[in-house]
């Protein structure tokens, strides 16, 4: 099941990088067979953030094919810093509750990591419903933190995705500066 999830989450990141609207079918798929992997090793947070996904994937789908992020995402303005350290900080706030209830009232492993991992990756993800750049730079720390948390649990191969995840990530920031670049070029 692994596998597959894997092969799934690879051709989602790809189309991703590409601005495919049918990334977030390839998304869903993987997110439902990660829902059930993470349950059954304890990584309840995990396991809801995958849940989760499957929704925000549908949420997604509809923003890049009916809402407002429907033009290419080099055409997009993102939000300042100031907003984004603001967001950072409160997201903080909210990782850190969930990892206190988590170790006060389950028997969850890892909770700290599990916690802000799942809570950032929530938040890049509505970026990427956006369509905003910035959603690549918190992708490269949430990918590069989560390679040491599925090894630590036995996901090797989940692990290595995460490797590649964190390549992919630089293709996709590259692909969407390009596409800004070639904007910029056609207009100027």
């Amino acid at each position: 099941m692994e596998t597959v999830a894997i092969a799934f989450a690879l051709v989602y990141l790809w189309l991703a990088a590409r601005q495919s609207v049918w990334c977030w079918l390839a998304g869903a798929v993987s997110c439902a067979i990660y829902t059930y992997l993470m349950f059954n090793v304890q990584l309840y947070m995990e396991a809801l953030l995958q849940l989760v996904y499957v929704g925000m994937a549908a949420y997604g789908w509809w923003q890049w094919q009916l809402g407002a992020a429907r033009e290419d995402a080099s055409t997009r303005t993102d939000y300042s810093w100031q907003w984004h350290a603001g967001s950072i900080i409160i997201l903080a706030l909210i990782a850190s509750g969930c990892a206190w209830m988590l170790s006060a009232y389950t028997d969850a492993d890892q909770v700290w990591l599990d916690s802000f991992t799942t809570v950032y990756s929530l938040f890049a993800t509505w970026l990427l419903t956006r369509k905003l750049f910035s959603t690549w730079l918190y992708w490269l720390v949430i990918d590069s933190v989560y390679i040491y948390l599925y090894f630590i649990k036995g996901f090797e191969k989940t692990s290595g995705l995460f490797a590649l995840y964190v390549m992919l990530v630089v293709y996709a920031m590259w692909n969407w500066q390009r596409g800004k670049k070639d904007l910029c070029s056609s207009t100027g």
